[in-house]
């Protein structure tokens, strides 16, 4: 695995646990909800992934951007349809987005050299 997606998961995974074991009742809920939002329903998981992708894109979010792209990469979405996704995300977002763009894509690049 990339050192880029493995720091990310490891750091993620740990501050994750820290976090769920100070047994706060309104951070358990958010996780909870979050994790529910992007589960099956009317809209399939890679749709909900790539509109995750792009809000994440339009508010600037490098940690979430990099766990929308890697939950899309697993999902099967192609290097394209990113793109097209973070496209749409720049148009809307304006230039302020251009670096997230490009972290964006090197995370996918990682990603790619991973193969997971």
């Amino acid at each position: 695995m990339s050192d880029l997606v493995k720091e990310f998961n490891d750091y993620r995974s740990k501050m994750n646990e820290k976090l769920l074991a100070d047994n706060n009742k309104i951070v358990k809920r958010i996780f909870n909800l979050d994790t529910n939002a992007y589960a099956e329903g009317a809209l399939d998981v890679k749709t909900k992934e790539l509109l995750g992708l792009v809000a994440s894109a339009v508010l600037r979010c490098d940690d979430c951007i990099k766990y929308h792209l890697e939950t899309s990469y697993k999902e099967g979405v192609s290097k394209e349809e990113m793109m097209e996704a973070m496209g749409i995300a720049t148009l809307v977002g304006g230039t302020i987005v251009i670096p997230h763009l490009r972290r964006a894509y090197e995370f996918w690049e990682a990603l790619e050299e991973s193969g997971q």
